[in-house]
């Protein structure tokens, strides 16, 4: 994060100061941050907004709280009165980003890419203003680009440039494919910064040289430069890797929310001020406080993440949902009988023929929509998600928990079960 001491030597006029602290909180890097405090004094004195450039690859339909953080640090540009210009991918989705991967990322089709930019717009507009947001697709530039054009941009970069990012430097060493249209993934997104004549663009910490790509083009171009400002990455429930769908450890801005807030009441502890910060937009006043406040024992860790977890679902489902939902789980949670009423009720038929028998309790999981695959579901069997409150006597399931395949495998006799799957949802399932 930009510390005090850093901000303090930056050299800007008395009345844009306020504005460039509260635009750079809560980032991990400006740079240059002089610069970007000239650009933005100038643009102040010229009465002209600057241009902050985001690009998003519609890779997936959907988007979770890992993205929200850069696109509410762009709602605060846009807040401050700049232009915010969110460029969809429509190009480079096809080619995939190779920023933090280990391997080749899969590519997709045009239709792939349309389809999930349309619902992944409508999901960003819940925190941008849909107005004052420019959205362009780069594939209106890129896809023009002749073979002649292509070589010339490729001519702006030495592989040896290009393997001094991480991700390829580490693939280089162990010997894994590094594929040529990944090199060149770097200077299509820098080439959209010409395109676009960004001022500065925004991304997470993992596009760090990607963004730095786009500052040496425009300036090999004859544009000014933009500045770069990274973004944290957030980590995700299970408070140790980066927010991902792939990992299960994800809270989807499109949930249900119930589940928001339940997956919210899940947040470690360790982790509710990053969340206070990077998810809601807390400055650096607000969450010192905050912590200071759970540190000091005023406000308890469970009242704490109440809040954060109400506030969450206030965002995304309008106000009062929170408030909804946190009643709706302290009547759910501080009984400490099944809460039969609420709970949501599922028939499960078939018997034990076939390869994938309909009754089981990784069935369940996948028509539920808990995992999407055996693997996932043999992950939270593993860490104990899935817990047997009650089932049909003489047909012990529980004492298989220690056996995850054996546990998600068995074909359940006829009956009634009764099942607690993570920390916020209860059903009752009736094998037939």
């Amino acid at each position: 994060m930009q510390t005090i001491e850093a901000l303090q030597k930056i050299n800007i006029p008395a009345e844009f100061r306020e504005e460039f602290q509260h635009l750079v909180s809560n980032s991990v890097e400006v740079l240059p941050l002089q610069e970007f405090a000239d650009k933005l004094t100038k643009a102040k004195r010229e009465g002209r907004p600057l241009r902050i450039k985001y690009g998003a690859d519609p890779s997936a339909p959907d988007i979770h709280l890992g993205h929200s953080v850069p696109i509410r640090k762009l709602k605060q540009f846009q807040d401050a009165g700049h232009q915010v210009v969110f460029i969809i991918g429509g190009y480079t989705a096809r080619i995939g980003d190779p920023s933090g991967k280990s391997t080749t990322r899969p590519r997709l089709t045009v239709e792939q890419v349309r389809a999930n930019a349309d619902t992944y717009l409508e999901q960003i507009f819940q925190i941008l203003d849909r107005d004052k947001t420019e959205v362009v697709d780069n594939a209106s530039w890129l896809e023009g680009m002749s073979v002649s054009d292509t070589i010339e941009l490729m001519s702006k970069y030495t592989v040896s440039q290009m393997l001094e990012r991480e991700d390829f430097h580490n693939r280089f060493n162990n010997e894994q494919p590094i594929y040529i249209h990944e090199f060149i993934y770097p200077l299509l997104q820098g080439y959209d910064s010409i395109a676009v004549r960004a001022d500065l663009e925004l991304g997470g910490t993992d596009q760090k040289f990607n963004l730095l790509v786009g500052r040496e083009l425009q300036r090999m171009e004859g544009q000014e430069p933009q500045c770069v400002m990274t973004m944290p990455l957030l980590v995700g429930l299970d408070g140790h890797n980066k927010m991902s769908k792939s990992l299960g450890n994800y809270i989807g801005v499109a949930e249900n929310p119930r589940d928001m807030f339940g997956k919210a009441m899940s947040i470690p502890d360790e982790l509710m001020e990053t969340y206070y910060r990077l998810v809601l937009g807390a400055d650096d006043d607000e969450a010192s406080k905050f912590a200071s406040d759970l540190a000091s024992g005023a406000i308890h860790p469970r009242d704490a993440k109440m809040k954060i977890a109400a506030t969450i679902t206030n965002l995304y489902h309008g106000e009062g949902a929170g408030v909804a939902q946190q009643d709706d789980f302290v009547r759910r949670f501080s009984e400490r009988s099944f809460p039969e009423e609420t709970a949501e009720r599922i028939s499960l038929s078939g018997g034990a023929a076939g390869e994938n028998p309909a009754n089981t309790i990784k069935a369940l999981l996948q028509h539920l929509g808990v995992a999407q695959s055996s693997r996932e579901a043999q992950r939270l069997a593993s860490q104990g998600a899935v817990k047997v409150i009650e089932e049909p006597a003489g047909e012990p399931l529980s004492s298989l928990a220690q056996d995850p395949l054996k546990f998600l495998n068995t074909p359940l006799p006829a009956g009634e079960y009764r099942l607690k799957i993570g920390k916020t949802r209860f059903v009752v399932a009736t094998v037939k």
